[in-house]
């Protein structure tokens, strides 16, 4: 696993979707930081800045982000929590764990197929006799190396 300052890549790395397409995924206590985005009708405000500032801490603690793994939780339509997984406690962050197991599913496309994507998504979490506690999205790049990879992959992540 590497650190921020070993990264490979000017921004977000490539994403590979065969892990976590139609995946259940079993954590026990899998750490993370969160942190909090204003939203405007669910569109994101601050995200840039928030990612910013949890990466500095990430950085200034020399711990790294497994999977650069970033969960969001639209608490409501004002409001945003990330959940950034990290590979030890963070000084300084709101350290916190998440267990249990998540269903995963990967869409690619552009963000305005939301509403689909969480559609089939409940779907195929019921074809396989799922049933959903909570939901996160995990945009895997920003939108700027989305356009540079050619791919905006979006992970759907249900607490089974």
């Amino acid at each position: 696993m590497e650190t921020s300052e070993e990264r490979q890549f000017d921004c977000c790395p490539p994403f590979d979707p065969g892990p976590w397409d139609n995946q259940v995924k079993n954590w026990e206590n899998k750490t993370f930081i969160r942190d909090k985005v204003a939203t405007f009708l669910y569109m994101p405000l601050n995200f840039g800045g928030v990612m910013r500032r949890l990466d500095k801490k990430v950085r200034q603690a020399g711990a790294g982000v497994p999977d650069y793994l970033c969960l969001s939780d639209h608490t409501s339509k004002w409001n945003m929590d990330l959940y950034l997984a990290v590979d030890k406690n963070i000084p300084g962050a709101h350290n916190t764990t998440l267990s249990g197991q998540y269903f995963s599913k990967v869409y690619e496309g552009q963000f305005k197929d939301t509403g689909k994507w969480m559609k089939d998504f409940e779907v195929a979490a019921k074809a396989k006799g799922i049933t959903l506690k909570k939901t996160y999205m995990w945009y895997t790049t920003c939108p700027k190396c989305a356009k540079k990879y050619g791919k905006n992959y979006v992970v759907v992540m249900g607490q089974v």
